[in-house]
């Protein structure tokens, strides 16, 4: 998939974000091995340990269907952050060498790889 096109979903997804509270809003789109684009949005709550971020949401959603493989990421910030550490965690559980595409609103995004944003993550097979 062009990483453009996947940036532009994340855009998408980042319209329907729910954060009050920060006025953050964040947009994710994962893709999968099966080509699949699943979209995630921050929901937050009021009880800020409840909220979910847009990265894992999207994870969940692939998860959900039965996708077990994630291959690339796209996250949409409004000032070009990357994942946080328990997103890149939850990402590394499904694809360790994932690409990612750390975008801001105006559709401008640099790559980098979940292993440089993760480099000594929790290994998947250490259970």
């Amino acid at each position: 998939m062009d990483p453009q096109a996947l940036v532009d979903a994340a855009l998408r997804a980042r319209e329907h974000a729910y954060a009050p509270y920060s006025k953050y809003r964040v947009g994710a789109a994962v893709l999968a091995e099966s080509s699949r684009v699943y979209l995630g949005c921050n929901v937050e709550n009021a009880s800020y340990g409840l909220t979910v971020c847009a990265e894992r949401a999207a994870v969940l959603s692939a998860v959900s269907t039965g996708e077990r493989v994630v291959t690339a990421l796209a996250v949409v910030t409004e000032d070009g952050a990357t994942p946080c550490g328990a997103c890149r965690q939850v990402l590394v559980e499904f694809c360790r060498d994932a690409r990612v595409f750390v975008a801001k609103p105006d559709g401008t995004f640099r790559e980098t790889t979940l292993a440089a944003l993760l480099p000594q993550a929790f290994p998947r097979d250490s259970r």
